[in-house]
């Protein structure tokens, strides 16, 4: 089978009707006729059943697209790098904290493996940085972590995240306000999960905010050196440390803390090859681990 073939049966399958798929695809009627048939003519056996002027998937089409789908979406990824392998250019970025530490930095370095002509500006900063930047043009694409709504902004949700209250200490599962007068540290105004957390907990009680801090490594680090002390982050920041037992997930009764990260660029951002290959390329990616 052809990748043509397997792109107007699966155009098909979405469609039910061979003149919308052809005249999406830009072909004739009788292309995608004859295209189905010899793709049934190599499998054996037929795909779709016809209901009234409908051409609907029978069981055995459904199967063929469920095996088929993935594998010919990693097909077209991989047909686009080697196409575009040329693409060049520079690009600047900006991540908050969390995706730009911890998410971002394995996916770029496999980018410019691929494409050696491109070279990537990456800055990390607060999600009200970014946004800032984003609007004055200054960054090309933005990565934040939390809500936003501007109609100069394109977003776009590439993750759902969890932030956790972590301690070196093992308190038990407590509610928010039995902790509120315990050591906090939280990121600094403007960070996405300081803002987040502290939304979350408004309407419950005010807790004390004993420190703030910029880097993860400097929370981590206190956090181990002073016991009694807690902070909220996202589960990715502290993952090494709650294998190892270093820091612990403190549950929070009748509460759980989740956040979107997004994707973010400006409506009027001209869409060079570059910033096309770049973006579906980022897509896929978290697409593919499974991200909500």
């Amino acid at each position: 089978m052809t990748l043509k073939e397997l792109e107007i049966f699966l155009e098909l399958s979405s469609t039910q009707n061979v003149l919308k798929t052809a005249e999406k695809l830009t072909l004739t009627q009788s292309a995608v006729s004859q295209a189905i048939k010899s793709l049934e003519n190599k499998l054996g056996e037929r795909l779709f059943d016809r209901v009234g002027k409908k051409l609907v998937l029978n069981e055995r089409g459904r199967l063929f697209k469920d095996m088929t789908l993935k594998p010919y979406n990693e097909l077209l990824i991989a047909k686009n790098q080697f196409l575009k392998e040329k693409i060049s250019g520079i690009l600047h970025i900006s991540a908050s904290k969390t995706i730009g530490s911890y998410l971002l930095p394995a996916l770029i370095f496999e980018y410019l493996q691929k494409n050696p002509l491109v070279k990537i500006e990456k800055e990390i900063q607060n999600s009200k940085t970014i946004v800032e930047n984003i609007k004055n043009g200054k960054i090309d694409i933005g990565f934040i972590e939390n809500e936003i709504d501007d109609k100069d902004l394109i977003t776009v949700k590439i993750k759902e995240d969890e932030l956790i209250v972590v301690s070196s200490y093992k308190y038990k599962e407590s509610f928010i306000d039995e902790l509120k007068n315990e050591k906090w540290l939280l990121r600094e105004k403007g960070s996405g999960t300081r803002e987040i957390f502290l939304n979350y907990i408004k309407d419950i009680c005010k807790i004390n905010i004993f420190m703030e801090y910029n880097e993860f490594d400097e929370a981590k680090l206190l956090l181990s050196k002073y016991p009694k002390t807690l902070t909220c982050v996202s589960k990715e920041v502290v993952k090494e440390e709650l294998n190892l037992k270093t820091l612990h997930h403190i549950k929070i009764k009748n509460l759980s803390f989740k956040r979107n990260m997004y994707l973010i660029y400006h409506k009027n951002k001209a869409k060079t090859a570059l910033f096309n290959n770049f973006m579906e390329y980022i897509l896929y990616n978290f697409k593919k681990e499974g991200i909500k």
